[in-house]
């Protein structure tokens, strides 16, 4: 028996691959199948199965197309709808594979599909859970991502408090825990970095698995400090109930090297969002106008996912040498195919052709420092989460959460020169992005961010608080 987890840093999530006696299954697989199908080849065997924990709503799954390349069948839990052949499995149901068995365990909470995958070996012996986004190490999952349901979060919850209590938690503590997520997704609020770890660990550390904990109790700590989804959760959920396309076809589209003029012309007259991926550095230095940033050394799908709103508009690149397959694929695991291009030659082909160029004004910490000395009135942007914003903050600091500034950008002034930071740097770029392409053009972002500012004497000790402190 051979068990591989598949972990993808930009997106916090695993899928596995499983392998017994030369057949195979494949949990909650990525939108990139080729990856599973030479993982099978290079043991010689065949995926026999596509194991499913729930519809998936932070990516849009490869399930559909390796069903389609290898035969293999697809597997929901109990209650599950979809527009594409599938077996919907009975709680308790098995699977072989191989020498092995995969059990069934019908877990909702999350969704009402959401099944946990107990994988017995050839001994007979239970060995590990694949529990997708019912338990994680440190959390369990949200229960308000159900699309088109009349239960609400806190019927869910309730639920999960069940499957927990009568699914998960008299197995044996001995059981490898497999999750869906780590810490970073937004799926759950408290996960560990770990991606691997064991049920009695989680049974002895994990707040939602805490044997004395009423039902009331388990719904109220649930649910205290969630918040909205992404807008592009219940999309993704819905695309994974449907039939999509391959991803070749997608990387064919969007992988053209379009000329200046062809690029500009896209820009101007067909509505493309220019979505420039390179560092935040380079971007500041020098952009097209009206571009907007998002790099790709950051959490780049997500954030494409939760500021670019409408999944259906055209997208065209400005990428680093050698990035496009990269960038295409990435914004394709997020439902993000329509990428019509990228710049030939990138934004040095761009100022070539004497085209217009704009940059972003950047201070560092030691001169916000200076800055604040001489005038503590000055205007400063944060736009960390709220959480990160009660923890610490400077003083008098408006908080727009990056996450929903399309939905707050009214507060922010444009007779107002702000300085926006976050943590450290990435997100205030992308904030400063996003607020230039609406004529917001008196910003400026603090590189280092709030982690940079905290070094700061002057401001340190006098111009930020921690709430829990006063």
């Amino acid at each position: 028996m051979k068990i591989e987890q598949f972990y993808t840093g930009c997106l916090a999530e695993a899928a596995y691959y499983i392998e017994s006696n030369g057949e195979a299954a494949i949990i909650d697989p990525l939108r990139e199948t080729a990856q599973y199908i030479e993982r099978a080849k290079k043991d010689d065997a065949s995926i026999k199965y596509i194991f499913e924990t729930h519809f998936h709503a932070d990516f849009v799954s490869g399930h559909v197309d390796l069903a389609n390349k290898t035969g293999a069948k697809i597997v929901y839990g109990p209650s599950a709808t979809a527009e594409f052949d599938f077996i919907e499995a009975q709680d308790n149901q098995e699977f072989k594979v191989g020498d092995i068995t995969i059990k069934v365990l019908h877990t909702p909470g999350h969704t009402q599909e959401s099944s946990t995958f107990l994988l017995i070996d050839e001994k007979g012996e239970n060995h590990a859970i694949f529990t997708g986004d019912t338990l994680f190490l440190g959390d369990v999952g949200r229960p308000d991502l159900a699309v088109k349901s009349n239960l609400t979060r806190e019927d869910l919850a309730s639920m999960l408090f069940d499957s927990l209590r009568n699914r998960i938690m008299p197995l044996e503590d001995n059981l490898i825990v497999y999750p869906g997520h780590g810490a970073g997704s937004a799926c759950g609020k408290n996960m560990s970095s770990e991606t691997v770890g064991k049920l009695g660990e989680q049974k002895k550390t994990n707040y939602a698995l805490r044997a004395d904990m009423t039902r009331e109790e388990f719904v109220e700590e649930l649910l205290h400090g969630i918040l909205p989804p992404p807008q592009y959760f219940p999309k993704n959920a819905m695309l994974n109930k449907s039939e999509l396309t391959g991803i070749e076809s997608i990387l064919e589209k969007g992988n053209v090297a379009l000329d200046v003029d062809t690029f500009e012309s896209i820009a101007n007259h067909e509505g493309a969002v220019v979505l420039d991926v390179r560092s935040k550095d380079e971007f500041a230095k020098g952009h097209i106008p009206n571009a907007i940033f998002i790099g790709l050394d950051g959490s780049f799908a997500p954030w494409v996912g939760a500021l670019i709103t409408d999944m259906q508009q055209p997208i065209i690149l400005v990428i680093p040498e050698g990035k496009e397959a990269e960038t295409i694929t990435r914004l394709s695991r997020v439902g993000y195919d329509n990428t019509m291009g990228y710049l030939n030659g990138g934004i040095e082909a761009w100022k070539n052709a004497e085209k217009e160029i704009e940059t972003v004004e950047t201070v560092n910490s030691s001169t916000l420092a200076e800055l604040y000395k001489e005038n503590s009135k000055i205007d400063i942007l944060d736009v960390r989460k709220v959480g990160e914003h009660q923890s610490e903050h400077v003083i008098d600091a408006e908080n727009v959460p990056l996450d929903y500034i399309n939905e707050q950008i009214n507060k922010i002034q444009k007779d107002k020169k702000y300085y926006i930071h976050c943590k450290s740097g990435y997100r205030s770029m992308v904030a400063a992005s996003i607020l230039k392409s609406r004529n917001y053009h008196n910003v400026v972002n603090v590189d280092g961010g709030f982690d940079d500012i905290l070094k700061e004497d002057s401001i340190a000790k006098s111009a930020y608080i921690c709430p829990s402190k006063l």
